[in-house]
């Protein structure tokens, strides 16, 4: 009998919720833009993201560790297969210059997964640099790619909504970097290694008043956008302060994830 507990770390493990949190932001692309329903860009995105995330946390674990996670890494396996054909089925969906620009961010995953250089470890080992690549991706999947397949001029509500999106990726960033402080290599030099938790923080909260205030700047200005981002910036507040090094895994694989998709389903209700 599989209990509920083992049906979540799957879901969890196997970057389910994560592709769910890249899709609430192409959604909210969707809604900021006023692009219609593209579902084609929604759904690569979903499918694209288990298939870079899985590779990238499990390429060198299912050498290693083979025999101790054998069943799950098969059900993985299977699933990242199972997604791989549906991003390749909504990638020839999309038009050609959002399929140029998708193997771009391809390419930057790649970097960050496998060591091209010589003598070089791979970007995810870069000191200082993973939770930069982290965040350009995001922008790139959540935001450019969105926009670019519906043909949506890059004006200056884009730039204002890729620092904004920026913004809000690092700060969800910090806040697993906190948490996996004792955990992390002294080599990578993350935020909090590198300035303490409590500057982390610090840097956190701060960030967040650019991430509000730029609102105002938009053209396509939208007032009950700031009730719905005011919330958002309340939530990421407490899990920024309350994040320690001793909270549950859950704490971020599960409910610091969910943020985007909180942000999204806030802007169906209002």
């Amino acid at each position: 009998m599989i209990s509920f507990k083992q049906l979540l770390d799957f879901y969890i493990r196997s970057s389910i919720h994560v592709a769910f949190s890249v899709y609430a932001l192409v959604r909210m692309t969707h809604f900021m833009f006023n692009i219609s329903e593209d579902t084609s860009m929604a759904y690569f995105a979903f499918f694209g993201t288990i298939v870079g995330y899985n590779f990238v946390k499990y390429d060198a674990l299912a050498r290693a560790k083979k025999r101790t996670m054998r069943k799950e890494l098969k059900l993985i396996a299977g699933l990242s297969f199972f997604s791989l054909i549906a991003v390749g089925y909504f990638f020839f969906k999309l038009q050609f210059i959002t399929q140029m620009v998708s193997v771009g961010v391809l390419a930057l995953t790649l970097l960050y997964t496998l060591p091209f250089f010589p003598n070089r470890k791979n970007a995810r080992n870069w000191a200082g640099v993973k939770i930069y690549i982290v965040a350009l991706c995001w922008v790139g999947v959540t935001l450019v790619l969105p926009l670019v397949d519906a043909h949506i001029s890059l004006g200056l509500d884009f730039y204002l909504k890729c620092i904004q999106r920026f913004i809000l990726v690092f700060v969800l960033i910090l806040i697993f970097e906190i948490l996996d402080l004792a955990n992390d290599d002294p080599h990578l030099k993350t935020v909090p290694q590198q300035i303490g938790v409590k500057r982390t923080k610090k840097v956190g909260l701060l960030l967040l008043l650019p991430f509000y205030f730029l609102e105002f700047l938009k053209n396509n200005f939208i007032e009950e956008q700031l009730i719905v981002n005011g919330i958002l910036v309340l939530a990421l507040s407490l899990f920024l302060a309350f994040a320690n090094e001793t909270r549950s895994k859950y704490y971020t694989s599960f409910w610091v994830e969910s943020i985007p998709i909180f942000w999204w389903l806030m802007v169906v209700f209002f």
